[in-house]
């Protein structure tokens, strides 16, 4: 059984444009909303946290909806292909709004392309289990990762050319006040649309369902009974998904805390954080796909607890380096390696359970509580830090305890493993189908 990676790679266009979006969307969307509209820091967060609210809803209501859809083009692709084509008109009106200063219709076009991307997030990542088997899923997952990664890198890279920027005193990105940002909507929106298209026209979603054949059928003993997960099986779903949401508390905390750490415990100025955080993400980037490779050879759970561990080792040996130091960049390599042995295996493991008949709504279960984390942990973090007092020297711990507690509750799983592929070589693993 050997994955097709040019069909996952094609797959993996729909997430680089999805990335794409949100590397955008989290580095200009905030920057415009406090320095172009003169939004208080408080009121720029409450908008910028409006997708996660959306995504708790919207995501595994339309991965179902989508199980259930059945047209000429297939049932993930008219979301993808739609949904990008409407999400493109949206950012070039948004652009013209923000060039306009008109807050009103930026506020309200910038909600429609909200909807827009979380109704088609969960088609366009449910896509790949469509057509793999559930063996390859990790590998084939790594691959959707590294592939959606460059989408972002694709992104950021257009900022530094088309973007004049500067430091403040802080260390905080600036932007000249007659900076014009609708050529970098426009580029971002060109490449999320060049993406889907070249999908859509490589791969006539009905024909490579049917050409994969996978058919999904669970097998005995997590067979649903009368349309119910059988209750250890629902008990081993109910929490891989709680663990979800406890390593993503730990991390989204550390990432989204990281800059005001600096200037607050050790004394630097803003931007210092962005160099750990980049050592992070290009970690992350290096290892998706020889730890989709592990996880066949050891099993996805083993290779979770691995991450998880990792990822708990460093966040504890954090709490004891009080300034700035080169041990941390190696820290966060290894947080960035840990990060990508979870992501790469933790979702193929939730829709593991499901069958072909409901990828989608599981795809959206794990994106439920992946999005809650996300949106709980920066108001979890903040009561402690501001609220009580505590100040930032809490937030290692604080990751620490989320981590540590994600790596229990992911002990007690017992159900969608892999089962380790037994090649007769090293080299069979990497066997490619065209």
């Amino acid at each position: 059984m050997k994955l097709n990676y040019k069909r996952t790679i094609l797959i993996g266009l729909a997430f680089m444009s999805i990335l794409a979006f949100w590397q955008f969307y989290d580095q200009v969307i905030p920057y415009l909303l406090e320095n172009v509209f003169g939004l208080e820091t408080f009121a720029a967060n409450a908008i910028m946290s409006i997708d996660n609210i959306l995504a708790i809803f919207m995501l595994p209501l339309f991965g179902a909806i989508s199980d259930r859809t059945h047209t000429r083009l297939g049932r993930r692709t008219p979301y993808i292909l739609f949904g990008t084509l409407a999400a493109v008109v949206l950012m070039v009106v948004l652009a013209l709004f923000e060039e306009a200063r008109h807050f009103w219709g930026f506020f309200f076009t910038l909600m429609a392309l909200l909807i827009v991307m979380a109704v088609y997030r969960t088609p366009a990542v449910a896509y790949m289990p469509d057509v793999t088997p559930k063996p390859l899923r990790s590998k084939g997952n790594a691959i959707i990762n590294l592939v959606g990664y460059l989408g972002g890198i694709f992104t950021t890279v257009v900022m530094m050319f088309l973007l004049s920027s500067d430091k403040n005193a802080a260390g905080e990105t600036v932007y000249a006040e007659d900076q014009s940002f609708l050529p970098v909507f426009v580029v971002v929106a060109a490449f999320m649309l060049v993406c889907v298209l070249v999908m859509v026209l490589a791969l006539k979603e009905n024909k490579v369902v049917a050409e994969a054949g996978v058919t999904d059928e669970p097998e005995e003993e997590t067979a649903p009974v009368g349309g119910k997960l059988p209750r250890p099986v629902l008990r081993s779903l109910i929490l891989i998904l709680v663990s979800v949401f406890l390593w993503f508390m730990a991390y989204n905390a550390v990432t989204t805390a990281f800059s005001r750490y600096c200037v607050n415990v050790w004394g630097t100025d803003l931007g210092t954080s962005s160099s750990y955080l980049l050592v992070a993400t290009v970690a992350a980037i290096a290892a998706f796909v020889p730890l989709g490779f592990l996880s066949g050879a050891v099993g996805r759970k083993k290779t979770i607890l691995i991450g998880v561990a990792l990822m708990t080792a460093c966040y504890t040996a954090a709490i004891f380096i009080r300034h700035q130091t080169p041990v941390m960049y190696a820290l966060f390599g290894l947080v960035g390696v840990g990060w990508a042995a979870i992501n790469v295996n933790s979702f193929p493991m939730v829709v593991e359970m499901s069958t072909g008949a409901d990828v989608g709504k599981y795809t959206g279960f794990y994106y439920t509580f992946s999005m809650a984390a996300q949106i709980t942990t920066p108001l979890l973090s903040g009561f402690l830090i501001d609220r009580l007092g505590w100040g930032y020297n809490i937030l290692f711990p604080y990751a620490v305890l989320f981590s540590a507690l994600s790596f229990v509750t992911m002990l007690f799983v017992r159900h969608g493993d892999s089962k380790p592929q037994r090649g007769g070589s090293a080299l069979e693993t990497f066997d490619v189908e065209a």
